[in-house]
């Protein structure tokens, strides 16, 4: 039996993966689901008492409710690089069994696990393995995440469509960042990109501006949980 549980990705780096990833995480919490979450790879990250930290990872197990460990974030790098480049750095060979012996032992602790990759899909990771091999690897259908300026319609139907070719399944698109006046490149984005990328558009998310993440987090997530499409959305993430 496949997990339950959702890899999120993006169209580029700077989406806001981590606040979608951490948003969903609540809004399950809030719904009564055991969720566990993981950030297998982190670049950039920062020293703390001694040890590399990945705020990602903080994030995302503050939004669940639960502790961070290792199985959480095994592999958190240095430098604000690839990860590939970062881990060769620092002396780090990136295993993909690893990432997966740990994303056992998460399923095996919840009911659902939500899985933040690095960057976007075509991000190298180790040896010519890309993020799209890992999600691949640990069988679980994408939620991409994308913005949504100019441009956005290019990147985002790129990202579907490499996927599709890889023969990953897509759960949908959440556009991330909306503008509260958006400009008319942002307001026929979502449009176009439902109709171009092959997967349902589950989410325009509004755009916004508060430093706090997890307040930003709890704000989106109680938005979320006040509007009917929602459980939709549930469904169509597999939860």
């Amino acid at each position: 039996m496949k997990p339950r549980g959702i890899f999120i990705t993006g169209t580029d780096t700077g989406v806001g993966k981590t606040i979608v990833a951490a948003t969903v995480a609540r809004l399950l919490r809030m719904n009564g689901v055991s969720v566990g979450v993981m950030k297998p790879v982190t670049s950039d990250c920062r020293e703390e008492h001694g040890q590399l930290v990945s705020d990602d990872a903080r994030l995302l197990c503050q939004a669940a409710g639960i502790s961070i460990s290792e199985d959480v974030a095994p592999y958190r790098l240095r430098e604000p690089l690839a990860p590939a480049d970062a881990a060769k750095r620092d002396g780090v060979q990136i295993d993909f069994s690893a990432i997966r012996e740990s994303f056992v032992q998460l399923t095996s602790a919840y009911q659902y696990v939500i899985v933040e990759g690095a960057g976007g899909l075509m991000v190298p990771l180790a040896g010519g393995l890309l993020v799209a091999d890992l999600s691949r690897e640990l069988e679980l259908p994408l939620l991409v995440v994308a913005r949504p300026q100019l441009g956005t319609i290019n990147h985002t139907v790129l990202t579907c469509f490499a996927a599709q070719q890889m023969g990953l399944p897509v759960a949908g698109v959440i556009i991330n960042g909306m503008p509260k006046n958006p400009s008319l490149a942002e307001q026929g984005a979502p449009h176009q990109i439902g109709s171009l990328c092959g997967a349902p558009v589950l989410g325009i998310w509004p755009h916004h501006t508060g430093v706090d993440e997890m307040e930003i987090v709890d704000e989106l997530a109680a938005w979320l949980d006040g509007q009917a499409e929602t459980r939709i959305v549930l469904r169509e993430l597999g939860v």
